[in-house]
């Protein structure tokens, strides 16, 4: 809820829509303009409904590395891709170097715990990772996550002491083309 919550934010603020077609956010790409049966939700998840019956299917990927929000599985971009769905029947791919931002489950959204966020890192290195987060009562942050010889640390925390973050690192499965 929070990854939704922030991007409602700024999409509102910015007059974007959440679901959005892949050129929105990769202009420069000739093939995400011709894509229309995925979506971006927001600006770090990639969506790929499985739109006939089994559990896999072709995927065309923009730019960059993706990694799959199930299984960890990085597949490289700029090209179609064929991936099968994990537990959940749907593909939803991360862009590298996004960090999502996650709260206990609570009963309903008057329930969830803003205090208290895993800030989940999806990096196919050790580089810098970035996002946005915002509560209920604060405007939309934005979130730099670097490395260190401890894992991932917020800098720069624009939310010193509002909130306290845990930061855990998506295990990533290379070799996937």
């Amino acid at each position: 809820m929070p990854y939704v919550y922030a991007q409602a934010k700024e999409s509102s603020a910015h007059g974007y829509p959440m679901l959005r077609t892949l050129f929105f956010e990769f202009p420069d790409d000739p093939t995400s303009w011709s894509i229309d049966d995925e979506y971006m939700f927001g600006s770090n998840l990639l969506v790929a409904p499985l739109m006939e019956e089994g559990n896999d299917r072709k995927v065309y990927l923009p730019p960059g590395d993706w990694i799959d929000y199930q299984t960890g599985k990085v597949y490289h971009g700029a090209r179609w891709q064929q991936i099968t769905a994990g537990q959940i029947p749907i593909i939803l791919l991360v862009r590298d170097h996004s960090v999502i931002p996650h709260a206990t489950v609570a009963q309903h959204t008057s329930d969830i715990d803003w205090k208290n966020i895993e800030l989940r890192v999806f990096s196919t290195d050790k580089g810098p990772v970035s996002g946005i987060f915002a509560t209920p009562d604060e405007a939309v942050q934005s979130l730099k996550l670097t490395s260190g010889p401890s894992g991932y640390a917020v800098q720069a925390d624009p939310l010193q002491g509002k909130v306290k973050w845990q930061v855990t690192r998506r295990r990533c499965i290379k070799g996937q083309d």
